[in-house]
């Protein structure tokens, strides 16, 4: 009988670890939305890039009024819910800081084909920074959200870009998913690792670290080990009061010009 006890017991372990590792995709990516309207991406100031048609959009685009000073281009990598267009509240400060932002699109999100993956999502991220640096070569910038945390720090090394963001990071996908799944060996399971840090360890630019004290999502440790481990130059920034989704966004937050001054500097 213990022997069939523990027969049992293996067989329902090996079905988790199978479930897990077929369906952990499912678990990291929400994708969702279609194209946005026109109409829509014009109440918020934005147009789709790098056509206005939705052929192969890969992002929305927004900043400065014509003939006002550009002081450089932010790429928006956000999280794994919702679409670029969701994200618009980025625009108003950095716009009003004079920067274009850009609200990049993932692949499989807000009407774009593909299916998530960080293979497909690093590759995509760079045609992104490589065209739009091509199309407005001043200063550029990655700024990455949860998720997009990953995709930027993927991408920063061998970028042009003059700078990082990481708002409510985690140092490695695997520290993380440990945390929630201490009974799976996730290390050997995981897909995607999106390992930040070891992919910004190489990055000589100045990096942005953003941690929500009350993050139940990412909890604020990760975050804070990054940063303790990333080179410098590095800045850290923590909302002592917010949560995952509930950051202080609005634009009238003096965070927003500390950051892009701290980036700026260095």
């Amino acid at each position: 009988m213990p022997l069939l006890v523990l027969v049992f017991l293996v067989f329902v372990y090996g079905l988790i670890l199978v479930h897990f590792f077929f369906e952990q995709r499912k678990m990291l990516y929400c994708p969702e939305g279609n194209i946005p309207a026109a109409e829509d991406l014009r109440s918020y100031g934005l147009k789709l890039w790098p056509a206005e048609d939705d052929s192969e959009f890969m992002g929305l685009l927004g900043g400065p009024d014509s003939g006002e000073p550009v002081l450089g281009t932010v790429i928006i990598f956000h999280g794994n819910a919702g679409t670029a267009q969701d994200r618009s509240y980025y625009l108003p400060p950095l716009k009003a800081l004079g920067y274009r932002v850009l609200l990049a699109e993932y692949p499989g999100y807000g009407g774009r084909p593909g299916k998530p993956s960080e293979e497909t999502y690093v590759v995509d991220a760079r045609k992104i920074i490589a065209e739009i640096h091509a199309e407005f070569p001043g200063p550029l910038y990655l700024w990455g959200e949860s998720l997009g945390c990953g995709i930027t720090a993927a991408v920063a090394a061998g970028s042009p870009a003059s700078g990082a963001i990481m708002l409510t990071p985690w140092d490695s996908l695997a520290t993380v998913a440990k945390s929630y799944y201490w009974y799976l060996p996730v290390r050997w399971l995981l897909r995607d690792r999106y390992d930040n840090l070891a992919n910004l360890s190489s990055f000589k630019r100045p990096v942005a670290v953003i941690v929500a004290e009350k993050d139940q999502t990412i909890p604020p440790r990760f975050g804070r080990h990054l940063y303790e481990e990333l080179p410098e130059p590095k800045k850290l920034w923590v909302f002592s009061d917010a949560g995952h989704s509930d950051w202080p966004d609005a634009p009238d937050e003096k965070w927003w010009a500390e950051v892009m001054a701290f980036l700026t500097a260095n």
